[in-house]
């Protein structure tokens, strides 16, 4: 080590209040951090994500659509879960709820919506995907499931305007599937006979 040939100057001499304002400053700083301490860290990673995060241990339970507010606009006439399915569509051994639902008309056929559900237990379920909207003006028929990881359906349409609403004359089957990062939607394989 080099000594300085200059005298000391007064203020680079230490004294007890200086070590005792420098201990107090950082004391407050320590306190501030500790209050303001930043939320949970969350992983992301690129590629195909799951729905939400795989939980350690058992399974989380599938979500229940009751107290799901739905993107449905029914005038104030209430939406009604006609039908729920689940099941694990993501690979990530949770299950997801795929709910159809519709407003609660007193006559004819009300467009259904169908809405993928997920949710962890402590933020409660969410939709997570549409995946038939109800401007669609499509109802769900009564073939609904969700089979080894794929959500099929029978949507039922109308040719055009002059069908009455409460009598659909288009008949689709269709299934959707997660790939990728999306539900991807296809047509339902068909039974062959021998």
């Amino acid at each position: 080590m080099q000594l300085s040939d200059a005298p000391d100057l007064p203020h680079t001499r230490p004294h007890p209040m200086h070590w005792l304002a420098t201990a107090t400053a950082m004391a407050a700083v320590v306190a501030l951090a500790g209050l303001m301490e930043p939320g949970a860290a969350k992983a992301s990673q690129s590629g195909a994500k799951t729905l939400r995060a795989a939980a350690p241990g058992r399974p989380l339970p599938a979500p229940d659509p009751s107290g799901v507010d739905f993107p449905l606009e029914c005038g104030g006439a209430g939406t009604v879960v006609a039908r729920k399915a689940s099941g694990d569509l993501d690979g990530d051994r949770n299950p997801e709820t795929v709910a159809v639902v519709r407003c609660d008309a007193g006559s004819g056929t009300p467009p259904s919506g169908v809405y993928v559900l997920t949710g962890a237990a402590e933020s409660g379920p969410r939709v997570v995907a549409t995946l038939v909207d109800p401007a669609d003006k499509q109802s769900v028929g009564p073939d609904f499931a969700i089979r080894d990881g794929a959500v099929l359906a029978t949507l039922l349409g109308y040719s055009g305007p002059d069908v009455p609403r409460c009598c659909p004359d288009q008949e689709e089957r269709v299934s959707w599937q997660w790939k990728n990062g999306a539900f991807v939607r296809g047509e339902q394989p068909t039974a062959r006979g021998m």
